[in-house]
């Protein structure tokens, strides 16, 4: 369950494209209450709780009313667009209230609706485990190109903190010849990873372990050692705890967030033992903080004979992976 977010704040979403004009959704005064016989049609709704949100500063205001408006009425998010005019029955409105209250509060609306996008495929997750962030991503990006730079039948994969499973399975889900290890202190944490490996039927080729860090079986591969690492360890400092968003700091877990006092502790344990699990040639691949990439860089000059190949920047133009290579 390792593993950090960037903790950019993203523009809401500002469609408006139900029947009701811009000042025209009911008062914030009126609620869309389980006996209110206001007609809660699903496009009032929207507009009712984007506004709401709004007020409560919660991100995508639009976009996370749909969300939970779509998991109240049990459906998929487009279709609420084609029943813009309907009415939802009391108890779905009841429901739709109790998601609505829970994220006012900022509650994460993924743990709240129960899963979560992540390289175009859809990962359960629990509060047992970190929401996946867009800008993790790129790991996979860069995984998969290094793997289809290779010419083996099978290629193996070490996850160290795997959370839901997102980095692992997707890899996996691209690339048939992988088979990976992904390893997390936290048996609820791998529950969550085992329960999506089976939904993305690439359960075969992945072997789940409880582990911390580096601290594995060493029969997990034919030799012991893996042709690539991956890992999005927990960086954030332990004094920039009150810093975070209270949805980041209050319902995510400590363990997938938090490195230490400075940030820097995981990174540290990695560059002790990546040699011993990496072939000759081998790549590590570690998501970093916003301004933590020279620091890891020279933590693994000091500490650990992998060569530093470089470092990758996000779509925001962040350095958020450092690469780095077992000499061959």
């Amino acid at each position: 369950m390792y593993g950090c977010p960037a903790l950019s704040k993203k523009p809401g979403d500002k469609r408006n494209t139900s029947r009701y004009k811009p000042g025209s959704s009911p008062s914030m005064s009126e609620t869309p209450s389980a006996q209110s016989n206001t007609d809660w049609t699903i496009g009032r709704l929207l507009d009712w709780t984007r506004q709401h949100f709004q007020q409560r500063d919660i991100d995508e205001p639009r976009l996370c009313a749909e969300l939970l408006l779509a998991r109240a009425l049990d459906c998929q998010k487009i279709v609420l667009y084609t029943r813009l005019e309907q009415t939802p029955s009391n108890q779905q409105r009841a429901c739709f209230r109790n998601l609505v209250k829970a994220a006012a509060e900022h509650q994460p609306i993924a743990y709240l609706i129960g899963h979560k996008e992540f390289y175009s495929l859809d990962f359960a997750v629990t509060p047992d485990v970190l929401i996946p962030r867009p800008e993790t991503e790129l790991l996979v990006e860069l995984a998969l190109a290094f793997f289809a730079a290779a010419s083996r039948d099978r290629l193996d994969l070490l996850d160290v903190g795997t959370g839901s499973g997102c980095l692992a399975i997707t890899i996996a889900k691209r690339n048939p010849t992988v088979r990976a290890v992904a390893t997390d202190v936290s048996e609820a944490a791998l529950k969550v990873a085992r329960q999506n490996a089976e939904k993305h039927q690439v359960a075969d080729r992945l072997t789940f372990v409880r582990a911390d860090m580096l601290d594995l079986p060493s029969d997990v591969t034919p030799d012991g050692r893996f042709d690539l690492i991956v890992s999005n360890p927990p960086y954030v400092p332990e004094q920039d705890r009150s810093s975070l968003p209270a949805n980041v700091r209050d319902h995510e877990p400590d363990v997938a967030l938090f490195g230490g006092s400075d940030g820097l502790d995981a990174y540290r344990a990695i560059a002790a033992g990546a040699h011993n699990r990496l072939r000759p040639g081998g790549v590590l691949l570690l998501e970093v903080g916003h301004d933590q990439a020279e620091q890891v860089e020279s933590l693994f000059a000091d500490a650990s004979p992998l060569q530093i190949d470089g470092r990758h920047k996000d779509l925001a133009g962040i350095e958020r992976v450092v690469q780095l290579t077992l000499p061959a």
